[in-house]
């Protein structure tokens, strides 16, 4: 699925919500096994529970690969369950050089058939071709961070422009915003009116609302454009809204209200 599939779905749901699956096997509520077995429960009943409100999901592969060969089929089996209906990304920030990108590519595009992928931009244009060679799929661009050590290279003041601007008028060029999309943390929401200035028509991946700190509303209010183009995600704010046996309905009801935050918006682009 290429980014026109997914503003279909977007166009039809009318949220731009990508729940994030940031599952942590120590963080299970104390009903659930902390195995294989809780682990999977978990996500299923989250993914049931918030799907309504979900037009995306995003697996972070880290959490499912630091359990070896177990937390695979993990990745592998919550990867089936995640609903047609939604746009699936594996954030798992790939990038190497040529060969060794073609074979993430495979992986992640081809054999578990993921619509998008974070990949890191650090070696250059060599290392993100093979991604955007699958024309169907989505490869998403880490631009501007929201963690603390974004300051030492990405916000630096010794680069003018700031090496996140270079950045993103570069990459935008070696693919077209049908299959390119960039990472944009939402605790920098303020940068996002000038971003819009370099990438106007992208979609941007917005995590760091909830938990991080980020305002939905402020990330709806600096960086829609005509199309939407956000997709705001939330992870620990929402799959553990509860460690209680209603954990699943409250992350509905955390999914349900970011949604709403973003509904007066979305509707003005989306009518």
């Amino acid at each position: 699925m290429n980014v026109q599939g997914f503003f279909k779905k977007l166009k039809k749901k009318k949220t731009e919500l990508c729940v994030g699956l940031d599952t942590d096997v120590n963080k299970l509520p104390d009903h659930l096994p902390k195995n294989a077995e809780g682990f999977l429960q978990f996500n299923k009943e989250i993914i049931e529970a918030t799907s309504e409100f979900a037009v995306s999901y995003k697996i972070n592969t880290a959490f499912y690969e630091s359990m070896g060969k177990v937390g695979w089929d993990l990745l592998f089996k919550t990867r089936e369950m995640l609903p047609s209906n939604t746009f699936n990304i594996a954030d798992a920030k790939r990038g190497d050089i040529g060969n060794t990108s073609s074979m993430y590519a495979k992986a992640f595009f081809k054999e578990m058939d993921f619509d998008a992928l974070t990949v890191a931009p650090y070696m250059g244009e060599d290392s993100i071709a093979p991604f955007l060679e699958y024309k169907d799929k989505v490869t998403i661009v880490l631009g501007l961070t929201s963690n603390k050590g974004s300051a030492n290279f990405q916000t630096h003041p010794e680069y003018n422009p700031p090496l996140y601007q270079t950045v993103l008028s570069t990459v935008k060029d070696w693919g077209n915003p049908d299959q390119l999309m960039f990472v944009i943390g939402a605790t920098k929401a303020e940068k996002l009116k000038e971003i819009r200035g370099i990438i106007p028509e992208h979609f941007l991946l917005v995590p760091g609302v909830g938990a991080q700190g980020g305002s939905a509303t402020e990330v709806c209010k600096h960086g829609l454009n005509s199309s939407g183009g956000l997709l705001i995600n939330s992870s620990r704010g929402i799959i553990y809204a509860s460690a209680g046996k209603d954990f699943a309905q409250k992350a509905a009801d955390a999914a349900a209200e970011l949604s709403s935050e973003m509904a007066p918006y979305v509707n003005k682009v989306l009518p």
